[in-house]
């Protein structure tokens, strides 16, 4: 990349971190992770942001979906405008350690995959159509990756949590490779939802309060811009 990066509100630091990211020369562990880890964020420091919790639905009306799709800072910024979602938390799902923090999550070793928890009204938004926002907001034929993000924890899943949601997923991506919308088969993971560990608070709402960092501005940004032109009609008012 010639000349400086000019996104408004970009830092001198992350100026540096972009032009490394879009040159080549940014190290292939997986762009979200290593933004995280080289602005160095101070942890500590972040004011509780207030996370949306889904308290003003009726208890007997919300169900979960909780999906895999490479970083949750994208997702989460996408499903936070869908109507009909009460809210979303960003977080693991699928391994093996118990409370895993991201550090550990990003090593690769614990198993979990980056996940988003929707609470939803189904009376206003089926399981079917969170499935269709999920699939054309990311690439479920990349094993393992999405974009610049690899590893396990950025790999493709639904983690259904009941019978009916299986069969509402297995038969999205059956009628998905049936018409052959992608070059490739799916390879999005199927399996039952286990426990759901809640990631550190930095990380909720991510988007929403850093809409200018690069990785932000850059990654999350399109995918939020492409959901919200292909679904026009189901955005929140």
């Amino acid at each position: 990349m010639e000349g400086p990066v000019t996104q408004p509100g970009v830092g001198p630091y992350e100026r540096g971190w972009l032009v490394a990211r879009f040159s080549g020369s940014f190290h292939a562990s997986g762009s979200h992770a290593s933004y995280c880890n080289e602005l160095g964020v101070k942890r500590d420091k972040i004011a509780r942001h207030g996370r949306k919790k889904a308290n003003d639905m009726d208890e007997t009306a919300k169900e979960l979906a909780t999906l895999a799709g490479g970083c949750f800072w994208c997702l989460e910024a996408v499903f936070d405008d869908l109507k009909g979602v009460e809210s979303v938390e960003s977080g693991y799902m699928g391994g093996r350690t118990a409370n895993p923090t991201y550090e550990q999550v990003c090593s690769g070793d614990t198993g979990h995959a980056e996940v988003v928890q929707v609470t939803y009204d189904p009376r206003v938004v089926s399981f079917k159509e969170i499935l269709e926002v999920f699939f054309v907001i990311h690439d479920p034929t990349t094993l393992n990756r999405q974009g610049n993000d690899v590893g396990t924890q950025y790999r493709s899943a639904v983690f259904y949590h009941s019978a009916e949601q299986k069969s509402v997923a297995d038969q999205v991506i059956a009628d998905l490779n049936a018409a052959t919308i992608y070059d490739a088969p799916i390879v999005t993971e199927v399996a039952a939802a286990s426990r759901f560990y809640i990631a550190e608070d930095y990380h909720q709402e991510y988007f929403q309060r850093n809409p200018a960092q690069p990785y932000c501005a850059y990654v999350v940004r399109p995918k939020v811009a492409k959901f919200r032109k292909r679904f026009l009609e189901k955005l929140k008012k």
